[in-house]
């Protein structure tokens, strides 16, 4: 496996403007994906995934869309405004689309990693990431977002997971 060095800065959160949340989904201008090890189970992939989703609408200004009313005026919670396709790969390739999104500077990702995966707390997440390495670390999943062409780029050619 390919050792990534992230740059903690490059981490920083893709802001949209309230104009361009004013538009979502219908005229939505960036593009999301997640990516998981196809080396894992059904159950830890799709954990991963949820582990990246819920990051990256938290991280995210306006991917989640308003919440909705029904014909009977029941208010119902909003939604992603976009697709998020879950594709799989080798965590070689996994490796490789960090330290590309790294370099790319215009994303937003996030990854996730068998340490955090191993953790039952967030307490004991914290704990063992403070006597963790960068280069120690094991990620079995990115989630990215940003300029359509720029994710396209990166795993454009990755299958769906099924």
């Amino acid at each position: 496996m390919g050792i990534v060095t992230v740059k903690p800065q490059s981490c920083v959160p893709v802001r949209t403007t309230s104009a361009e949340r004013a538009v979502m989904p219908e005229q939505v201008k960036n593009k999301c994906a997640i990516v998981v090890s196809e080396e894992l189970p059904a159950g830890l992939a799709a954990n991963a995934a949820a582990v990246l989703s819920i990051t990256l609408g938290h991280r995210v200004d306006g991917l989640v869309g308003a919440d909705v009313k029904d014909a009977d005026g029941v208010a119902h919670p909003g939604i992603v405004g976009l697709p998020i396709p879950i594709l799989n790969a080798a965590r070689e390739k996994i490796a490789t689309i960090v330290q590309a999104a790294v370099e790319e500077g215009e994303l937003f990702f996030v990854s996730f990693t068998s340490l955090a995966q191993s953790c039952r707390t967030y307490d004991e997440y914290t704990e063992k990431m403070s006597v963790t390495s960068t280069a120690g670390l094991d990620t079995i999943g990115v989630g990215l977002h940003g300029p359509p062409k720029r994710v396209n780029r990166l795993v454009g050619a990755l299958p769906l997971l099924r």
